[in-house]
């Protein structure tokens, strides 16, 4: 490759890559096609703006400056200093935050990165349990975060919801030196509040996962934990709609001393936990794509976009409940809708698959006091970000919910993981997807055209 095609990279990779590597070109065609063809209810992801993907796949990728803007340890990083700097500004703004680390290479990452800096080898976090909501890295023994400290769970009481007061009192009991709140699959509003009340009484870090709730707590449609919390950690794909990628946020203890002599400013400890401790090079093509990201979040589109995120999760959630679904919690106070579909005679793998046959995708989700295992499951998790992104209306999301319904009410399981679904259904259905994607294309989501 020449100067000159290097220089031209960005503009012509697509044309570039057809001709070059046709093979790889086709299948990225088909999962473009995929996408467009597909009802999308997935509710770990969204779809990222053009112009993010544009400064994902910028010359950006060439550049080499481990460090910090201003502090690197390779010549060459004025400009992407700038890039960096522009980042770190957007998402302070974005989230009201003192201190902002946009160098995680994912959410996980971020997760882990402030609990290694924290935290000495077998020191006691107490996250949500992986069945009541909660995530991999909160301290589930699949995760070395499970492993590496002691890990002890809270779950939800009867109802599906957190109980404080038995937070509380494992707090008390085990005396954690890290609280983690924020949950993958819990569908209602967490009260960062009194899980600060709770940590500051056994003299716990807060770290408060937003990965799945970071588009709507940007918007002002769910309470923020920027200042509750110690430390905050978002994803930047799952419903900011940018690049894969995490930040580590802080607010108004940026500036507290931690460790044993109390030194340090956690701001200072956050940084260093990034690089050198837990990462090397930046990505600075994933981090210009979080900064494009970041502007887009800032615009009245975008809260247009995530005020379309919440109302369709009610429709949602309120159409498969007339249509006699168990939806966890009775409905939802953000984009998750957690269905108990061993209610109906299904696991959660035979209704994943099923719907997947009729162009629905939506994941299989274990939920508390679940039979089976994660590969199996009793519950099905819907999200409503791409919906959103789409421009469903109300009336479009009760369609959506009807299909659903067509589906896993004719689907005949055959134990735990086999089934069938008569051909006249899949063609019916089929047929009603390919309907809503047409009507409701994917576009450029936060240019205010859908």
């Amino acid at each position: 490759m020449t100067l000159a095609n290097i220089a031209d990279f960005a503009g012509r990779a697509p044309h570039g890559l057809a001709r070059a590597d046709p093979e790889l070109f086709d299948l990225i065609e088909r999962e473009r096609l995929r996408q467009d063809g597909t009802l999308a209810m997935i509710a770990a992801a969204s779809v990222a703006d053009p112009s993010v993907l544009e400064a994902a796949g910028s010359v950006l990728g060439n550049t080499t400056a481990e460090g910090y803007p201003g502090a690197r340890f390779h010549a060459g990083s004025a400009i992407v200093d700038e890039i960096e700097e522009l980042a770190i500004d957007r998402a302070r703004r974005v989230f009201h935050a003192r201190y902002a680390n946009v160098q995680p290479h994912s959410g996980s990452n971020a997760n882990q990165i402030v609990l290694f800096g924290l935290l000495s080898p077998g020191d006691v976090i107490l996250g949500m349990d992986l069945s009541a909501g909660g995530h991999l890295t909160h301290g589930a023994t699949a995760s070395v975060t499970g492993r590496y400290f002691t890990s002890v769970s809270y779950g939800t009481d009867p109802a599906g919801l957190i109980d404080y007061d038995h937070v509380a009192g494992l707090a008390r009991d085990h005396r954690p030196r890290v609280i983690v709140c924020g949950a993958s699959s819990y569908p209602r509003t967490i009260d960062y509040a009194r899980f600060r009340e709770i940590a500051d009484e056994v003299g716990a870090y807060l770290l408060a996962d937003i990965s799945h709730v970071a588009g709507l707590i940007a918007a002002g449609l769910h309470p923020s934990p920027i200042d509750h919390a110690h430390i905050t950690t978002t994803s930047t794909y799952k419903q900011l709609y940018g690049p894969r990628g995490g930040l580590i946020l802080l607010g108004k203890d940026a500036d507290t001393p931690v460790g044993e002599r109390k030194g340090r400013p956690l701001a200072d400890v956050m940084r260093n936990a990034v690089f050198p401790y837990f990462q090397g090079t930046p990505a600075f093509d994933a981090i210009a794509a979080k900064a494009r990201a970041l502007d887009l979040v800032l615009t009245p589109e975008f809260r247009a976009l995530a005020q379309r995120i919440r109302t369709s999760a009610d429709a949602l959630a309120a159409a498969l409940l007339a249509a006699g679904y168990e939806v966890l919690t009775g409905g939802t106070d953000n984009h998750l809708v957690l269905v108990d579909v061993g209610r109906a005679g299904l696991t959660g793998v035979i209704a994943e698959q099923a719907l997947e046959s009729c162009g629905i995708v939506a994941n299989k989700n274990v939920i508390d006091g679940d039979p089976h295992g994660p590969l199996v499951t009793s519950g099905l998790r819907f999200g409503t970000n791409i919906l959103a992104a789409r421009g469903l209306t109300d009336a479009a999301v009760v369609r959506c919910a009807g299909v659903v319904d067509r589906v896993l009410s004719a689907v005949r399981p055959d134990g735990t993981r086999a089934w069938q679904l008569d051909e006249t259904v899949r063609a019916e259905v089929e047929a009603s997807v390919r309907e809503l994607c047409a009507e409701f294309p994917l576009r450029q989501v936060h240019s205010g055209q859908s």
